[in-house]
């Protein structure tokens, strides 16, 4: 039969129907490069403002380490005995009348709420509540983004509900109300990162994929260092400020993203509603450029043909597929565990920071810094790093600095050394950090890659649930509970990167069966190779 079309496989008669598994049309990557090149102004701006989000997901998820600091004090001299009291002395053993805050009383939770002589459990709860939040928001709403509500209604709606609750939170009366609305705050932001990196890299072709993911880590590098900038300017004031202006600018940006944002055009094709795809694709394709091979036409549309899934989609069917499946299993079980250890390191040592004898707006800001060198290195060099070899290295040179850092007590030089080495552990995992998500995007296809991502992204969360207590634990051992746990736990982890296939220059699949297939392909030449 002859077939006009270029995108359809062409098959000998002649031949035996080949198996199911060997039958395969041109992926969606050839198909969209086609329509609108691999790059253009249209997806570059669209992809800014979908990877923007990371800017106020970075404000929410470190905002804690200002509001619930626990503020500077000095001695009075209403005390009895002017040298009981000290620098060196514990507020909760001395009279009320020996000391005071520095400041008014509602610069932190802490002083407000006359926590600070609670347990460690209660004054990390508020942020252990919102990475809890973060992880059960990302098994519930994992695959909404893959299902029903598409890359886009999934990140508007987080966007939305987490500047909502960050409003709210302003209005706390207490710790277990301020704690239940940094819990839904969490939840609320759990897909921001995973929606918006998976929707910006849709949005272009294969060439430059890598460069637009690391656009967010851009944008929280930027959200990161704002915090410090304005909880400075905001010193003076009450905690609940600081809120207030990180909520509406959030609130504003998930209005632009519902009206000025276009869906993902894969997303839309592997879901069949072809007809909005191409309405998209228009919306994407540069006017009068040189670079598009094939014309939006009314022909070329109808011609249109590309694997699409087998397997039915529901609401969890994406979860189903990854457990059911060997090599998929397997690849999640691997990444998920690298991640877990990153997550330790990377969300636990801005939050002891607090521990340092340093000052915490410049130790927070230093930390910030740091992302963005990690930020340029992964965008310029993200097509000539090896996945497997830049995991492995960055969290083993992590877990080794973050160790040092123990080792502050032994000579006092180390004491002095002690910020540079948490520096570099931080600016390690950043790096692996960014190379992991890459990574992930590129192990999984395009049916199942939100909900994957989402699901690596939450066991770097669960790594961040431990992470404020113990931080408080560490400001009583001199850091081991911290920094040494720290270490251990994410150097440990990076090793299960030699489970997963090298994913450097390899074209991205749509479908499992299309995954399958390489898998096998792979498998069975190296076999024949070996014989």
């Amino acid at each position: 039969m002859a077939d006009s079309t270029p995108l359809l496989s062409e098959t000998n008669s002649a031949e035996p129907e080949p198996p199911v598994l060997h039958k395969h049309l041109p992926s969606l990557d050839a198909t969209i490069e086609r329509c609108i090149g691999d790059f253009g102004w249209a997806q570059f701006l669209q992809a800014f403002l979908v990877a923007f989000s990371w800017f106020f997901d970075a404000q929410q998820t470190f905002i804690t380490v200002f509001t619930d600091a626990v503020p500077t004090w000095h001695c009075t001299l209403l005390t009895e005995q002017p040298n009981s009291c000290n620098s060196a002395s514990n507020i909760c053993q001395l009279p009320q009348n020996a000391w005071a805050w520095d400041r008014a009383k509602h610069t932190s939770i802490i002083s407000e709420w006359n926590l600070e002589c609670s347990s460690s459990l209660i004054t990390g709860l508020p942020a252990s509540a919102f990475f809890i939040g973060c992880s059960i928001g990302g098994l519930a709403l994992a695959t909404l983004a893959d299902t029903s509500l598409g890359r886009k209604n999934m990140l508007f709606l987080s966007c939305l509900v987490m500047s909502l609750s960050t409003f709210f939170t302003a209005f706390s009366t207490n710790i277990w109300i301020y704690s239940v609305l940094r819990f839904i705050t969490g939840f609320a932001r759990a897909t921001i990162g995973t929606s918006a990196l998976v929707l910006s890299t849709e949005l272009v072709g294969r060439r430059w994929r890598g460069q637009v993911g690391v656009m967010g880590f851009f944008c929280f590098t930027l959200g990161f260092l704002s915090l410090p900038a304005i909880a400075y300017a905001l010193r003076a004031h009450s905690w609940r400020t600081l809120y207030f202006w990180t909520s509406i600018p959030t609130l504003l940006y998930s209005i632009m993203v519902h009206f000025l944002v276009c869906e993902s055009p894969r997303w839309l094709f592997v879901r069949g509603r072809k007809e909005d795809a191409i309405e998209t694709l228009k919306c994407l394709a540069p006017v009068n450029s040189t670079t598009i091979k094939a014309p939006l036409t009314p022909s070329f549309i109808s011609s249109l043909s590309f694997e699409q899934e087998t397997w039915k989609v529901d609401l969890y069917s994406a979860i189903d597929a990854l457990v059911k499946r060997k090599w998929a299993f397997r690849r999640l079980s691997a990444v998920m565990a690298i991640g877990y250890g990153i997550g330790m390191v990377y969300y636990g040592m801005p939050l002891a920071l607090g521990s340092l004898e340093f000052n915490l707006y410049l130790s927070v800001t230093l930390n910030a810094l740091s992302e963005l060198p990690a930020s340029l290195i992964t965008f310029f060099f993200i097509d000539k790093m090896n996945r497997k070899t830049s995991v492995l290295v960055f969290t083993s040179l992590s877990g080794v600095c973050s160790i040092m850092s123990v080792l502050k007590g032994i000579h006092p030089i180390w004491t002095r050394l002690q910020i540079g080495f948490e520096l570099v552990s931080f600016f390690s995992a950043c790096l692996a950090f960014g190379v992991l998500l890459i990574f992930t995007i590129e192990l999984f296809p395009t049916c199942v890659r939100n909900s994957a991502l989402s699901i690596v992204r939450q066991a770097v969360v669960l790594g961040g649930v431990f992470s404020p207590m113990l931080a408080a634990s560490g400001r009583a051992n001199g850091g081991f509970l911290s920094y040494g746990v720290f270490g251990v736990v994410i150097g440990v982890c990076g090793w299960f990167v030699v489970c997963l296939p090298e994913t450097r220059g390899r074209g991205i699949c749509d479908t499992m069966d299309e995954e399958e297939f390489k898998v096998t392909n792979i498998a069975c030449n190296a076999v024949g190779d070996h014989v």
